[in-house]
């Protein structure tokens, strides 16, 4: 049955500018409920859910998929078209949805100055509310914070209709999906369960792939042991049946040979080694049909040097403008060369804000400071992509490699236009490890890149000597990587209405010495 299912046959797509398919082949079927959609950065995730919506159309094959379909990106520039038809609704599911998901009256009128938390959580709670038959959603819990995650996998769980989720997130495949489809380019292989029941699989059916394979190697190799013996031996039996070099007056050991050719003995170890070239193909041909990934080794190594200073950041304490009548309050803040920092606190509490003022105060040479933003625009992705382009053979190398050690495919990547938001960080990931930094910013460091890459990145700064200012989401992140974490936190009973405190916590190895010191 297919109806109301959501169904890929044999589909054949790929991007003029690239020299292999993205799909090549692709069938699936994605029915009532959630299915997940799991792979590397770069390996065709978006592009499915594209042609899914009907963004993109097949060069072969087809695709049939209820009416009423709503696609959800990545990113969060555009304000969603019925937003403010949705703050207007008086339905039922309009409150729920504004209440489950936190959207505020005032955030169309201030869309420019919402994180991208609050966007995402805006652009999921319109699409809820149309209630569409298919939902494709682009890594829906990229930015938001811990509270709003949990309150956007409620919503989810109440869609009803098929449901096709691009995610990173191991917790939220988890909860929501009965089954996952694997991105392996240019084909892709649907598993039951959620992620860590599918992953298993994965790993379970490769280790049976690469037995067989190993076995099939064994095999063909003792094959062609044998061949080479048997050949041997046909060209012996040829030599014993020729008559050539024999004495004209030697009937005896012509009379052996013609009897020999009489019998058919002469020919019998040529029949078998016909025989033999027959296994061996059978035996080559059952070795390719053996698909067994190799395993890829990950990891990278962040080189960089402690500043030999006092501070390397110091702002004065102040306030700054998060829009409307709201403001960031702080104390002074430095960093130091051995300072190792997480910032966190709610969706729109003025984090990204706050690194933006730190990165245009700090005077380290150009060379010495990394800093990744949290969302880069189009116009830059497609500058950075020339860039690397035009870097000698030499340097474009050497950050191709790294791309690799991150799990993308660097000859993949160089042919794109318009690399997806995962690809575009580890390009500004390998740039950056070129330098010997004496501070690494990161806004948001973990969004957007697939797991592997994911524990790449953590192993590479937990590494590397440099001071760290890291702004996260992701608590298992935050606790291996930083010692003080500076916290913002919003005031509710302030008389002023919006204002919101930074209040440091110096976590040291032990925890019961925490200091508590709070600007007012």
């Amino acid at each position: 049955m297919t109806k109301g299912c959501l169904v890929f046959h044999d589909v054949v797509f790929f991007y003029e500018s690239a020299g292999s398919p993205v799909f090549d082949g692709l069938s699936a079927r994605f029915p009532v409920g959630w299915t997940g959609v799991i792979g590397p950065n770069g390996s065709g995730k978006t592009t499915l859910l594209r042609l899914a919506c009907g963004e993109l159309a097949p060069v072969r094959g087809t695709i049939r998929a209820p009416d009423r379909v709503i696609y959800c990106p990545q990113r969060t520039d555009e304000t969603p078209g019925e937003f403010e038809q949705l703050l207007e609704a008086e339905d039922r599911s309009a409150n729920v949805l504004r209440g489950q998901l936190g959207i505020e009256q005032d955030w169309a009128d201030r869309w420019s100055t919402l994180s991208h938390g609050e966007r995402k959580r805006v652009q999921m709670a319109v699409a809820l509310w149309l209630e569409p038959r298919v939902l494709a959603i682009d890594e829906p819990t990229n930015h938001i914070d811990r509270v709003a995650r949990r309150m956007l996998g409620q919503a989810l769980r109440l869609f009803r209709g098929v449901g096709v989720l691009v995610s990173h997130d191991r917790e939220l495949l988890d909860t929501l999906c009965g089954q996952c489809l694997f991105v392996e380019p240019p084909n892709a292989v649907m598993r039951p369960g959620g992620y860590t029941k599918a992953v298993k699989l994965a790993e379970e059916e490769q280790k049976r792939a690469r037995h067989a394979r190993d076995q099939a190697r064994r095999a063909l190799k003792k094959l062609q042991h044998e061949a080479t013996n048997r050949r041997r031996e046909a060209a012996r039996s040829h030599r014993m049946r020729s008559k050539r070099g024999l004495a004209p007056k030697d009937h005896d050991a012509r009379s052996r040979i013609n009897q020999a050719r009489i019998s058919g003995k002469d020919g019998q170890a040529g029949r078998v080694l016909r025989q033999m070239d027959g296994r061996l193909e059978q035996a080559r041909d059952k070795l390719a049909g053996i698909h067994a990934k190799k395993q890829q080794h990950l990891g990278i190594a962040m080189r960089g040097a402690r500043a030999r200073r006092d501070a390397l950041v110091r702002l004065e304490a102040g306030s700054i403008p998060l829009g409307g009548e709201r403001r960031l309050v702080f104390p002074e803040l430095w960093i130091s060369p051995e300072d190792r920092i997480a910032l966190t606190g709610p969706n729109g509490s003025g984090k990204s804000t706050l690194i933006r003022q730190i990165v245009g105060r700090q005077d380290l040479p150009e060379d010495r400071v990394v800093y990744m933003p949290q969302e880069i625009d189009r116009s830059v992705a497609s500058q950075v992509m020339a860039d690397v382009r035009r870097l000698p053979n030499a340097r474009r190398g050497e950050v191709m490699t790294v791309i690799g050690c991150l799990g993308s495919a660097p000859e993949r990547l160089l042919e794109t236009e318009d690399p997806s938001p995962g690809e575009l960080r580890k390009i500004l990931l390998a740039l950056g490890i070129a330098r010997t930094p004496h501070l690494i910013i990161m806004d948001e460091p973990t969004n957007h890149l697939d797991l592997p890459s994911i524990e790449c990145l953590e192993t590479a700064l937990d590494a590397c000597p440099c001071a760290l200012l890291l702004v996260s989401h992701d608590q298992r992140f935050c606790q291996r990587l930083t010692r003080t974490q500076w916290e913002i936190s919003v005031d509710e009973d302030d008389a002023s209405g919006g204002r919101t405190y930074l209040r440091i916590h110096q976590t040291p190895s032990d925890p019961a010495a925490t200091a508590d010191l709070t600007a007012r």
